[in-house]
């Protein structure tokens, strides 16, 4: 098989890039090692910047997310008994919307499966080939039965456990990481949102979030010990929990349910540098982890997509290579503020075992400074809203 660009992974990041080279008539093939109901099945985020809604809708992939999404126009910050909400409308003129990632990927999927595009499924021992080279090439099993195709350029949107990444050379590549003590127990409930807007809580026994996907399914979670285990968190025990950690009229007015979903995540920040080698681009949590607290993770695999489809399609139209040499700076610059904001974002909300009551006492000042000032509380709305494309 021939194509222009050979894109791993099938998650947001993989089939937005493909949707994007489409349109701007650049021919590509994804190959995914999992099934499409895999891909589906996977609960992640669901919070979008109006960036990335205005991606959906370049590529044709919005209508649903327009029609069933909730948008926002400030969130609240609760400490010490009380909530505080930021209007983000208000000091920036944007808004973020409410729509499962899981929808985004649908959305994307059928808008592939509508033009008519190659989504390669459970390919096995795919290995991108070749890429310091001119002539780049990817080879798969299917079925039992060998495969290659033949590329102009890779694009590894295959995630942080990827094979992309993994493909280069150590010397060719620069890590940075952070792992936090401490993970988000999170459960999916079909209960009404606590809130219309989301609150962050900053207390003493630890942080809690309480979010939605729609106004009828609820997502909440609960900072907890990295080696805590689900089976420990009977749903009586967590949403007991959570009602300590919220203010007292949310726990009074929290409606609670059975969990049809829980899952304990650990945190991170990671980055990977640079994210081109020769012409493999790394796009999305190949490249990059962010921790949840700032809801950047899919808003950045967005904006990585925006920059390569604009570079390759200067590439085939204009013949020119300065986007695809520039892409890596580009992208990185935009990665490491988000990075930076989701660690303060976490510093800030979080219970650190290690910080005793100096550490307490830090965060509400902080909080206590965010809330209060003007500037403080834009800067929070800029970067919450998302940094400009």
């Amino acid at each position: 098989m021939r194509t222009k660009v050979a894109i791993i992974g099938a998650g947001p990041a993989g089939l937005l890039l493909g949707q994007l080279l489409h349109r701007y008539g650049i021919d590509n093939v994804i190959l995914e090692r999992q099934t499409g109901e895999y891909v589906l099945g996977r609960i992640r985020a669901g919070l979008l910047e109006e960036g990335t809604v205005a991606l959906l809708d370049e590529v044709g992939a919005g209508e649903r997310a327009h029609r069933e999404g909730l948008v926002h126009h400030g969130v609240e910050l609760a400490f010490s008994g009380a909530r505080h909400r930021i209007d983000m409308y208000g000091a920036t003129g944007k808004t973020v919307m409410i729509y499962g990632q899981t929808e985004v990927t649908l959305d994307l999927m059928n808008a592939r499966k509508a033009a008519g595009l190659t989504t390669i499924y459970q390919a096995a021992d795919v290995k991108p080939l070749d890429f310091d080279t001119d002539r780049p090439r990817v080879s798969y099993v299917k079925d039992g039965v060998s495969h290659e195709i033949e590329c102009d350029f890779i694009a590894g949107c295959d995630g942080f456990h990827g094979v992309s990444r993994a493909s280069v050379k150590p010397s060719a590549i620069q890590t940075f990481e952070r792992i936090y003590p401490f993970g988000w127990l999170g459960i999916l409930s079909e209960t009404p949102p606590v809130s219309p807007e989301l609150i962050y809580s900053n207390h003493a026994r630890g942080f809690a979030l309480c979010t939605m996907r729609s106004t009828r399914r609820s997502r909440y979670y609960v900072q907890c010990p990295l080696d805590d285990h689900i089976d420990q968190w009977p749903d009586e025990r967590f949403w007991d929990e959570l009602k300590r950690r919220i203010d007292q009229k949310a726990a009074d007015e929290l409606v609670t349910g059975p969990s049809i979903e829980k899952s304990i995540a650990p945190l991170r920040s990671f980055v990977a540098e640079p994210m081109r080698f020769g012409r493999m681009f790394l796009a999305g949590d190949a490249a990059h982890i962010v921790p949840p607290t700032g809801a950047k993770g899919l808003n950045l695999a967005a904006s990585d997509v925006h920059y390569l489809s604009q570079a390759l399609r200067e590439y085939y139209d204009e013949k020119s290579s300065a986007g695809i040499d520039g892409y890596s700076a580009k992208a990185l610059s935009r990665v490491w503020k988000a990075v930076r904001f989701s660690w303060w974002m976490t510093s800030m909300l979080h219970k650190f075992p290690d910080e005793g009551e100096f550490g307490a006492r830090i965060q509400l000042a902080e909080l206590d400074y965010v809330v209060n000032s003007k500037a403080a509380s834009a800067s929070l709305s800029e970067n919450y809203v998302g940094l400009p494309f």
